[in-house]
């Protein structure tokens, strides 16, 4: 039986037999930040590096009571949320938070893998909005996820992103952070968003690699960090100087 005196983070996602990306890529980096995981599995996937060949649902009931048992035997300090793929498990996933609202909540939207493959069914982004965002301490979209959850054309500066982000705030969303690695340029900027405060932007130079599971990473780090109350700030300044560091390594191989 886990000790409830240890700080554990919840990870909500789905599975990655490659290895890339998913709750794989969860574990390993709260691991490496020194805070236990406990698991609830939304979905199953066969998949490599390039492509997602199939993907299999968990019950919806199924999630709800993973995450409830995690939270009965443990001392869940975070949740990260990856892929929920159903409009049917956004909908019992929020219901577990709002029973629970004393772990915030970290949720990186994926409604695709890098290849293409939509990890989240149609009409479900609306439910996402609506029922899940509001309850979450930070949601994490890239620019691409960021043009899809308020439906409109990609941003093609930084100004029109931070627009978009802010129609997030308004959808409900507590806080959002910009992730800038699909945009170009010599240095990746992130952007924290919040409610009545001015942007914070998080700078870095843009390294000349690439690593799949980096958004992965990201929200990983920022849950694990928030798992050690740390602020919202110093969560994701963390966070991103891990996701640094590991693309540096990658780097140098």
């Amino acid at each position: 039986m886990a000790l409830r005196r240890e700080p554990h983070v919840l990870v909500v996602g789905g599975s990655d037999s490659s290895g890339g990306a998913g709750i794989v890529r969860d574990i390993e980096t709260i691991s490496s930040l020194g805070v236990r995981t406990c698991l609830a599995v939304t979905a199953l996937t066969v998949q490599t590096h390039e492509a997602v060949m199939e993907m299999h649902h968990s019950p919806t009931s199924l999630v709800a009571d993973q995450m409830r048992a995690a939270l009965q035997v443990n001392e869940v300090a975070a949740i990260k949320i990856g892929m929920l793929a159903t409009a049917e498990s956004i909908v019992a996933v929020a219901a577990v938070l709002r029973d629970n609202p004393q772990a915030p909540a970290v949720l990186d939207p994926v409604l695709a893998s890098s290849s293409g493959r939509a990890f989240l069914e149609p009409g479900a982004i609306a439910v996402m909005k609506r029922d899940l965002m509001p309850l979450c301490r930070l949601v994490t979209p890239n620019l691409v996820e960021l043009a899809l959850l308020v439906d409109t054309e990609l941003a093609v500066d930084e100004g029109g992103a931070v627009r978009q982000g802010q129609e997030l705030l308004v959808a409900g969303a507590r806080a959002v952070l910009i992730k800038g690695g699909h945009a170009s340029g010599p240095r990746s900027t992130d952007i924290l968003l919040c409610s009545n405060q001015e942007p914070i932007r998080f700078d870095s130079p843009r390294l000349a690699v690439s690593m799949r599971g980096t958004g992965c990473t990201l929200a990983s780090a920022i849950a694990a960090h928030l798992a050690k109350a740390r602020s919202i700030e110093d969560a994701v300044r963390q966070g991103k100087l891990c996701v640094f560091e590991k693309l540096q390594k990658k780097a140098a191989e």
